[in-house]
């Protein structure tokens, strides 16, 4: 198909900046959104970044990184010595991104009524979860304090906790006696309102203050998803390997539990079915470490619109991306209301902290609120306080900074010593997001002989095969892989303990 020139109706002077606001965010914004309506179609040609900048009369280094994010993430390519044209999208999919969304909810979500007198005449129904939790519980954390190559742990050695001890001792000098009574089970309304505004400007996710609700972590975000969307009977896809944790809370619910594939981008659509939720982690899959393209992130929106079910996204590490900026998350693309954004400070503060959120669509944070209430009411104060105020003091960002350069020099340092000729093992991954990468064994019985001989040497490794749901019909052999996460300690550690795997591993 021919190049097509730029339609005379598409007038880049057209897009109004406002210079007192960060350019390249703004322009990168204006073009998505003029692709995904359709107003720049597939194939059309853009702009050079010199001409774009002089219609607009800003600097091309915004207009160069406005193009470098939207190349990131799918919706524009080069064509050499050709210039720059928007991708071939699917058109069908991203002409399905239209607003409203029906309300077909759990039992659960739809008895939280707003009249008491009327919840109390509805009939409870108690289920079978505690004969569930025989088969779906989460296991004991690892004991000791952290080591490589612990999974899920980020470089928190470098918090600030003497930072964090002034705010914190600020706090409890002198306390709002209004903020000490029982509070809003949505959590604090300066943190949820300091979350969005971090969330539009850092992640390009629209979204207000209303639309949040604070959880204790995001198991307990994932938890509420579970016990509010899902029926007992109801299908529910999670990506297989994925997230065991996840999978369990949606069978605790009585989902029945469907693990569809994954590959280089991401869950497979096209097994989606007739399921009622999916869950996944888009920004950098768990634990294969793989990046959702632009084209399945519409074709899993469209499937959600298609069928009324709906989204969990899970974006538990998307603040740690090597190459650019942090890629816009799956619910900064929704039109319909379908996704339910899960987040958590977990993973750039520390795992203790215990403080998450969740990004609703409108006509369903009430729910979400009430129904989180009857379990803790609230979450606790002065965390809460304490963490909106480390964020409006601006130690948030630099800290996040801090850890994205922590946590790529720990990546550098693991695949710069990493063992090599291991018989039976695959080699490196790319690893351009996230904190863990996956390498690949062509066998159970040698995963699990990899795994003793680094737990002798001292060495933490998570096997892949664990991630697994127990009916995968996937041969056990292809199941096998080492997951490694690489930000939990210090350089120095990471090399001295690569140093005992290079001589456990080739003493077999």
């Amino acid at each position: 198909m021919p190049p097509i020139e730029p339609p005379l109706s598409f007038n880049p002077a057209g897009i109004e900046l406002d210079r007192r606001q960060g350019l390249t965010r703004q322009l990168y914004l204006a073009l998505r959104q003029r692709i995904l309506d359709a107003r720049l179609v597939s194939g059309t040609r853009l702009p050079a970044s010199r001409d774009l900048a002089v219609a607009l009369g800003i600097s091309r280094n915004s207009v160069v990184r406005a193009y470098d994010q939207l190349y990131a993430e799918g919706f524009i390519e080069g064509r050499v010595g050709d210039g720059t044209y928007v991708a071939q999208l699917p058109e069908k999919l991203s002409t399905k991104l239209s607003t409203g969304f029906s309300t077909g909810l759990s039992p659960a979500l739809s008895t939280i009524d707003a009249d008491p007198a009327a919840n109390s005449r509805k009939k409870v129904i108690h289920s079978p979860a505690l004969d569930r939790l025989q088969t779906h519980h989460l296991p004991l954390p690892p004991s000791g304090p952290p080591r490589a190559f612990r999974v899920g742990v980020p470089a928190f050695d470098l918090f600030p906790f003497d930072v964090w001890a002034k705010l914190n001792a600020a706090f409890w000098r002198k306390p709002d006696l209004q903020q000490l009574c029982y509070g809003d089970p949505a959590g604090d309304e300066r943190l949820r309102g300091l979350i969005a505004a971090y969330l539009r400007n850092a992640r390009g996710l629209q979204c207000s203050a209303a639309q949040i609700v604070i959880t204790s972590g995001a198991q307990q975000a994932i938890s509420l998803c579970a016990q509010l969307l899902v029926r007992p009977g109801d299908g529910v896809a999670i990506e297989n390997p994925g997230y065991r944790a996840a999978g369990h809370a949606f069978a605790i619910a009585g989902a029945q539990m469907q693990g569809v594939t994954v590959d280089a981008e991401g869950i497979d659509c096209t097994a989606l079915g007739a399921n009622r939720v999916v869950y996944v982690t888009p920004s950098h899959q768990y634990p294969l470490g793989v990046v959702m393209s632009l084209a399945r992130r519409l074709e899993l929106l469209a499937w959600s619109e298609r069928s009324d079910g709906w989204i969990v996204e899970d974006d538990y590490d998307g603040e740690y991306r090597y190459s650019g900026a942090p890629l816009a998350p799956l619910a900064a693309l929704d039109r319909s209301g379908r996704v339910l954004y899960v987040g958590t400070f977990g993973k750039v503060a520390f795992p203790a902290l215990r403080l998450g959120y969740l990004v609703l669509p409108p006509g369903l944070v009430d729910a979400f609120a009430r129904r989180r209430a009857v379990d803790v009411r609230h979450s606790e104060v002065s965390t809460q306080a304490v963490m909106a105020e480390f964020m409006a003091s601006g130690h948030f960002q630099r800290h996040i900074r801090r850890m994205r350069r922590a946590a790529l020099s720990r990546r550098n340092a693991l695949l710069a010593g990493w063992p090599q000729g291991v018989p039976g093992m695959g080699s490196l991954p790319v690893v351009t997001a996230g904190l863990h990468l996956t390498v690949r064994v062509d066998s159970l019985a040698r995963e699990r002989e990899l795994l003793d001989l680094a737990a002798k040497a001292d060495v933490e490794i998570n096997g892949l095969s664990s991630y697994w749901l127990p009916d995968s019909l996937e041969p056990q052999d292809q199941r096998a892989g080492l997951v490694l996460g690489f930000a939990a300690v210090p350089e120095e550690a990471i090399t001295q303990a690569l140093a005992r795997l290079r001589k456990a591993w080739r003493a077999d």
